[in-house]
């Protein structure tokens, strides 16, 4: 077989150049700082925040998707004991309505906690508009082209094409 000419970006460099980071005998190493270890006041999400968030998420999300293994379970007991005659299309359709509501309510569970101090009403409801709010914020910030990214064009810089 024919040898690439040029090796992969993921792959070794057989022209020699990969090893031009490492120092040379008789040079001093780079000294690597450790990134130090965060501390809870520098999560991104605080803890209790979080917590919230858990609790919502088990409740909503917890209780259909048990409610959807269980359906296996009685639909098997009912059919095995003789009791009723189920179709395995009834079963189906009624385990993966539970498990579609437990798929709604993880999302439910993160967007219905509170961001402030107090923990907020029962079920949230008012906080989930809030907080779709400062998601599609969040993503049209970090989306290219957006105004907070600097382009070359407008800052006056070339690209090296």
């Amino acid at each position: 077989m024919a040898e690439r000419s040029k090796a992969m970006p993921f792959g070794p460099d057989k022209s020699g150049t990969a090893n031009k980071s490492l120092p040379q005998k008789g040079s001093k190493s780079p000294q690597i700082k450790k990134a130090k270890a965060t501390s809870s006041s520098q999560q991104a999400i605080p803890k209790p925040v979080a917590n919230r968030m858990l609790r919502r998420v088990i409740f909503a999300s917890g209780l259909p998707t048990a409610a959807g293994m269980g359906v296996f379970v009685a639909s098997y007991l009912i059919v095995s004991r003789g009791i009723a005659d189920i179709s395995p299309f009834i079963t189906l359709i009624s385990s993966g309505a539970c498990f579609l509501v437990g798929l709604i309510g993880l999302s439910y569970g993160v967007l219905s906690a509170s961001w402030e101090d107090a923990p907020g009403s029962l079920l949230g409801l008012e906080h989930i508009g809030r907080n779709i709010g400062r998601m599609r914020d969040s993503s049209k910030a970090n989306q290219p082209g957006s105004k907070s990214e600097i382009k070359p064009k407008e800052s006056g810089q070339t690209s090296d094409k």
